[in-house]
């Protein structure tokens, strides 16, 4: 029995483990740390971490998983950089399943959501007006799945995870303490909380596709003056 509960703690250890690294990685790669095209070496991202290659391994395994990061055979894996067709399709997806969320959400929004949410928004100010990228990423993050939680579904959040995650580097931009895109992007994430704490389906579904497509400015020159949903 001690030799089962000793190997069960190791596996948990490592999958603590290996979940942290998951996301020292992933918050270098949004905030653009971690570049695209960067190798990322076990080795080299084991001794940067403090951590065994064991769990390294399995953190860049994820986020291969995750549209974050792809294996090249005989070179390894390293982060990926996305296409601009391929951020539509993701951004297209987004808007389906989002907007889902947040109409089921909105359905059954309580006050434990909202204040959870408004808490979320308070650190997500607090964080810009420090120019925190870091905590502005991680409690904008926080406000989103926040609402999308309330939606009840376990289903869709792991289907919103992924497509999220790999759109997130463009986030950080409109996280920042100022300008017309970082000051449209605060409103319409109080707009959205504003409608999902008035139960309005229709109007957090509107607040949700302003708030996506807002990329379509970000990438302005890429999308040559269309919109981010056009194909």
């Amino acid at each position: 029995m001690e030799s089962t509960l000793s190997q069960g703690g190791d596996g948990l250890r490592h999958r603590t483990m290996a979940e942290a690294a998951l996301e020292r990685l992933r918050e270098a790669i949004i905030l653009g740390e971690l570049t695209p095209g960067t190798p990322l070496r076990l080795e080299d991202l084991a001794r940067s971490l403090g951590m065994s290659i064991s769990p390294i391994r399995e953190a860049v395994r994820r986020l291969e998983a995750l549209g974050l990061a792809e294996h090249v055979p005989h070179h390894g894996a390293k982060v990926v950089a996305l296409e601009i067709e391929e951020l539509r399709e993701l951004f297209s997806i987004r808007l389906a399943l989002e907007s889902m969320a947040v109409r089921r959400a909105a359905e059954l929004f309580d006050a434990q959501d909202e204040q959870s949410a408004r808490s979320h928004l308070a650190e997500l100010d607090g964080a810009r007006r420090g120019g925190d990228a870091r905590a502005a990423v991680r409690a904008h993050t926080g406000f989103h799945f926040t609402l999308y939680e309330a939606a009840r579904s376990g289903w869709l959040l792991r289907l919103i995870r992924p497509a999220w995650d790999s759109c997130e580097r463009y986030r950080p931009v409109l996280l920042g303490p100022g300008g017309s895109l970082q000051d449209r992007h605060a409103e319409l994430d109080h707009e959205l909380l504003a409608a999902c704490a008035a139960r309005d389906a229709d109007r957090a579904a509107v607040a949700l596709h302003a708030h996506l497509e807002l990329a379509t400015d970000i990438y302005e020159v890429e999308l040559a003056g269309r919109s981010i949903f056009a194909f």
